[in-house]
């Protein structure tokens, strides 16, 4: 098969830019899908009204002349006539276009129809004549200095090469669903002949995304069942219930429920693979802790991972409270952490001294590692990919996987996309806890918004305010961190300290405003998602959040999850221009589960399956939301299959399935 570089028109540069939207080979090009589709046909011009959408082809008449309305803004006007009319059309600052545009030639116009002048506002000019049939054209994702007719026309250089594509769908499953062949399928998804057989092909590639997803669920699932390297351990269960006796507080039915889980995971050889899913402030952490104790108890070594350094800091302040009487050594690895002290922890995990480790990112980095790794511990997992998990199974035997998510999932959903993972859902809040009230409050209503802010303030508690970016522009109408920065120094500026915090700072600067807000320097901390995930403070009784409509659900209830963390009445507030259905759902449940099944239903995966993004779960084209009844087809297929392919070894058919089962070997 073809190099990239010997395909006509790719160039050193054009290659480098191929290899930015993660084209390396021939074989990515073909599987780099459209993700949408132009239906271009000919427009009616018999009842065309003023505004329309207008496609027409035809000749063009007469010369094309340029016109230049200021230094920054130039228009070619001319007239195309076919057998039915003669129209005017103009293009605004494309006058490179000007060259190719001679009397005579054929070619299509896309715009918009002025009845008044006759004339077409062109959005986009193409060469030729339509098709008397409807055109398909594929639109892919690009990146600046590829266009999409670059792509198209690399592709369409080697769509019909004799080059090999493995079916990854068995035989009798083809037959059984009448499919069509997976070489016949990427030629009609980049270049449909027709509708039907577009949608033929989408139908194939859904499909064998959807079981191979499936399937290697299932092959997990066997691998973790007969791995020979499982940790074997001794629970003194006597201790465990000693320490949770200990703590400051009664675990809920739910807590002791998930920590029994664990536990008897941890007691048998056999690998964990576990998702603790709990709704914000249900009190996960601890779960987390009393693992780490009994995995500790059976002298293995444990790390936890976070997804933002304030995160992790916060989990390593709240362990050593948590772990104070107990005689276990405890390090916090971030990318702020000093050199000096790197090579300290370091040593300290390789020599085994250290029992427990908490950080980011760089609890994986390549000069780590471990002992005796036996527990690892990934908080809101769903923002660590899959590689990243499985680079930590690498660093020990083969540590046991605890992974925590606050973005519940309804469970029907939950146990097609976890095949390979139990579950353990915690759904009550713990002991003590009020329900966090929450007010929609429309943007001309802000006064009152500012009344109840002053009430909170007066109580000497401290407030979030959330904005959907840091800057705005001047045409944009959304709030930015810096507008409200200057908001609320007007309105609360005299009277108290407000602080602001978003993506931009560095980590230091960060973790010095958390500080001071955690500590009660900072009253009111304006800040954008950065304090989505896992961010403490108990005296924190209120949340406001401008423009609530742009953003998701889950995050708005993650969002309202920073306040409502002690026993003070805690408020969110949200403020939008208009009252929306989903926002007003927030204001009767707090049920983080109830919220997700309603995300799910009306937004779509993207939201709730953060979890696992789409790329992570192998599907380029299938979405888990819209082909959710193939994908329990596909399941109950390759659940049949798991079976057969097992028993059939040998057979030379299922040879390519094999070797792309085996490819999660090398994973692990």
């Amino acid at each position: 098969m073809l190099e990239l570089e010997n395909i006509e028109g790719v160039g050193p540069k054009t290659k480098e830019l191929l290899n930015k939207i993660k084209i390396y080979s021939v074989s990515d090009l073909l599987y780099y899908y459209p993700y949408r589709y132009d239906i271009i046909k000919r427009s009616d011009l018999s009842n065309l009204e003023d505004g329309d959408k207008i496609i027409i082809d035809g000749v063009i008449e007469g010369q094309p002349t340029i016109i230049y309305i200021n230094k920054n803004l130039k228009k070619i006007i001319f007239r195309i006539s076919n057998k039915i009319a003669v129209l005017n059309v103009t293009l605004y600052n494309k006058t490179y276009l000007y060259q190719d545009l001679k009397f005579g030639k054929e070619v299509t116009i896309i715009g918009k129809y002025n009845k008044l002048k006759n004339t077409i506002i062109a959005t986009d000019i193409r060469f030729g004549i339509l098709p008397p049939t409807a055109k398909i054209e594929p639109i892919y994702y690009t990146t600046s200095g590829l266009s999409v007719k670059q792509i198209s026309k690399f592709i369409t250089s080697i769509l019909y090469d004799d080059y090999e594509v493995v079916d990854l769908v068995p035989r009798y499953l083809n037959e059984k669903y009448n499919l069509l062949s997976k070489k016949i399928a990427i030629q009609n998804i980049h270049n449909p002949v027709d509708i039907l057989m577009l949608k033929k092909a989408r139908q194939k590639i859904k499909y064998e995304e959807l079981f191979m997803y499936v399937l290697k669920l299932n092959y997990l699932k066997r691998k973790i069942s007969n791995d020979t390297n499982a940790i074997e351990r001794v629970i003194d269960r006597e201790k465990i219930d000693k320490f949770i006796n200990n703590l400051p507080f009664k675990l809920t039915l739910d807590q002791s429920k998930a920590v029994n889980d664990i536990i008897n995971d941890l007691s048998i050889k056999k690998r964990m693979n576990r998702l603790l899913q709990g709704d914000v402030g249900s009190g996960k952490t601890i779960i987390a802790f009393i693992s780490i104790y009994a995995n500790y108890l059976s002298k293995y070594q444990s790390a936890l991972m976070a997804p933002t350094e304030i995160l992790a800091k916060q989990h390593y302040e709240e362990a050593k409270k948590i772990f104070a009487d107990y005689k276990m050594n405890i390090a916090l690895l971030t990318s702020s952490t000093s050199s000096k002290d790197k090579k300290e922890i370091y040593d300290g995990l390789e020599s085994g001294k250290i029992n427990l480790v908490i950080g980011t990112h760089s609890l994986i980095q390549d000069g780590v590692s471990y002992k005796k790794l036996g527990l690892v511990i990934t908080d809101e997992q769903h923002r660590f990919g899959v590689h990243q998990r499985d680079t930590f199974k690498n660093k020990g035997i083969s540590p046991d996987i605890l992974s925590m998510s606050a973005t519940p999932i309804p469970r029907t959903y939950a146990l097609t996309i976890y095949g390979d993972t139990d579950i353990s859902s915690i759904k009550s809040k713990p002991i003590g806890r009020k329900e966090v009230i929450t007010i929609f409050k429309k943007e001309k209503d802000i006064t009152d918004v500012l009344v109840m802010m002053k009430k909170e303030l007066d109580l000497n508690h401290q407030i979030y305010v959330v904005a959907p970016m840091i800057d705005g522009d001047e045409d944009d109408e959304r709030e930015s961190v810096n507008d409200l920065e200057e908001k609320m120094n007007k309105a609360f500026g005299k009277v108290c300290k407000i602080g602001i915090i978003h993506g931009k700072l560095d980590s230091k600067e960060k973790n010095k405003i958390m500080n001071n807000f955690e500590n009660g320097k900072i009253n009111i901390l304006i800040s954008t998602t950065v304090i989505e995930v896992g961010v403490n403070v108990p005296n924190a009784s209120m949340i406001v959040i401008f423009d609530a409509n742009m953003f998701g659900l889950s995050t708005l209830h993650q969002l309202r999850g920073r306040v409502g963390r002690s026993d003070i009445q805690s408020y969110c507030i949200l403020v939008a221009k208009e009252s929306l259905e989903r926002l007003r759902l927030l204001e009767k449940t707090n049920d983080g589960f109830e919220i997700s099944e309603y995300d799910f239903q009306v937004r779509g995966e993207g939201d709730l399956f953060g979890t696992r993004q789409s790329g992570e779960l192998g599907l380029k084209m299938a979405s888990v939301k819209k082909d959710f009844k193939m994908l329990l087809k596909a399941k109950e297929d390759a659940d049949e299959f798991i079976n057969m392919l097992f028993t059939f070894e040998t057979n030379p058919e299922f040879e390519p399935i094999f070797t792309e089962l085996k490819k999660i070997d090398s994973l692990d």
